[in-house]
């Protein structure tokens, strides 16, 4: 009987673990997990309903939403992708939905489900699992690897992507690059900044600029007792997770609130709105897609009176007002983690890993799943599925390995 080692047991752990037995049904698979927790950013996610993936079906749009390594992630795909996710969850007796920005989330809205679905099946495909059990070490021994004094015939590493991993000690003694991990998905902190009053606006479709970079994201901005957050700035702290870690996480952003562009469109959309709201106060007929509240914080901000008619806003106050809409700027210092889902940028690097196999290309019969790797998606379900298709990936391919020892 061959033996397969999965050192995390985490979402990427248990699906190359049940991979492995599923493809190698005479091998003894073995999950090694350091706390007394199993899958438990699966029981967090999504506020506790856990975004499972994302309805973007093709190989190649997928990988898209991967700021560090979208282009090898294309590889894992084309073995595995959203819709293999789908069919592998329901055929197990989990049905999927799909909302209205493209997540999929469990019919149950609850992540317990997906949890019980794997624990079941590893239970199901007789995996041992160690609770408790850090691994202190790995070593090379011939044609086998060990783990601690244990000798294995395939090893896959998935322990996460924290920069407390004790694994990437281990991984960089056997030869591997490590590229030190920072924070990905974060909201951004605006301690001085009054709009914080705003809390739980949420303005539908900003435009939001990092400045001094060619860093900007449009969508849709929540406002926070803290700052900011959202859609549109977190998948800005992904794609610029390096960038602004070596900032300070201190910089100043440019929003424009209504994510149109072209300044005369906006006085043109203006100009078209006052027939029918020339004698009416301008804080109740906003021509634009605001919150009632936000855009009286607008108003304000643009030194406009709320309670005069729109025939009497002058040139000079119009322009002021459009110039907010446009260019409002604020101060960010520090990063809060988006709802204690902890996701960073940084890992085994791509290039020493096949991800066609998530095999090594340092150490044969050394596998990889998950954020381990130098791998990261957006928000929005694209996590879990490099997740879900690394691990299957890594599970399936451990055959040259186990069958050759």
């Amino acid at each position: 009987m061959k033996k397969v080692a999965v050192i995390g047991g985490g979402a990427a752990g248990f699906f190359a673990a049940l991979s492995a037995a599923q493809h190698h049904p005479s091998s003894r698979v073995v999950i090694y997990e350091k706390s007394d927790k199993l899958l438990s950013k699966v029981k967090i996610s999504g506020g506790g309903r856990c975004n499972v993936t994302n309805a973007t079906f093709k190989a190649g749009p997928l990988s898209k939403n991967y700021p560090r390594g979208g282009k090898p992630l294309k590889k894992t795909f084309a073995q595995f992708e959203t819709q293999d996710t789908i069919d592998w969850f329901s055929t197990r007796g989990v049905s999927l939905k799909t909302e209205a920005d493209g997540r999929m989330f469990p019919a149950t809205d609850s992540s317990q489900s997906i949890i019980d679905c794997l624990t079941h099946q590893a239970q199901k495909a007789g995996i041992e699992i160690r609770m408790r059990t850090p691994v202190q070490r790995i070593t090379q021994q011939d044609d086998r690897i060990v783990v601690n004094d244990e000798a294995f015939d395939a090893v896959i590493v998935a322990t996460g992507g924290s920069p407390k991993s004790s694994g990437f000690d281990w991984l960089a003694a056997m030869g591997h690059s490590i590229t030190q991990p920072v924070p990905s998905l974060f909201t951004f902190n605006m301690p001085g900044e009054s709009v914080k009053e705003m809390m739980g606006l949420v303005v539908p479709d900003a435009l939001v600029r990092i400045q001094g970079t060619k860093l900007s994201h449009q969508g849709p901005v929540l406002i926070t007792h803290w700052g900011m957050s959202g859609p549109a700035v977190l998948k800005l702290s992904a794609w610029g997770a390096r960038e602004l870690q070596a900032r300070g996480y201190a910089f100043n952003i440019q929003i424009n609130w209504i994510g149109i562009a072209n300044e005369s469109e906006v006085l043109d959309i203006i100009e078209a709105s006052l027939p029918e709201n020339r004698k009416k106060k301008i804080s109740n007929a906003c021509p634009f897609d605001l919150p009632k509240n936000f855009w009286l914080y607008v108003l304000n901000k643009s030194q406009v009176n709320a309670d005069m008619p729109w025939l009497e806003l002058g040139k000079k106050s119009r322009n002021k007002l459009v110039n907010t809409l446009l260019n409002d700027i604020y101060a960010v210092k520090g990063k809060t983690t988006f709802k204690e889902e902890f996701v960073t940028c940084g890992g085994i690097k791509a290039d020493e890993v096949d991800f066609g196999t998530m095999q090594s290309r340092i150490v044969p019969g050394l596998f990889f799943a998950g954020e381990v790797l130098d791998v990261d998606g957006i928000t929005g379900g694209f996590n879990f599925q490099a997740a879900w298709s690394t691990g299957f990936v890594a599970g399936k391919c451990l055959s040259a390995s186990v069958n050759a020892s």
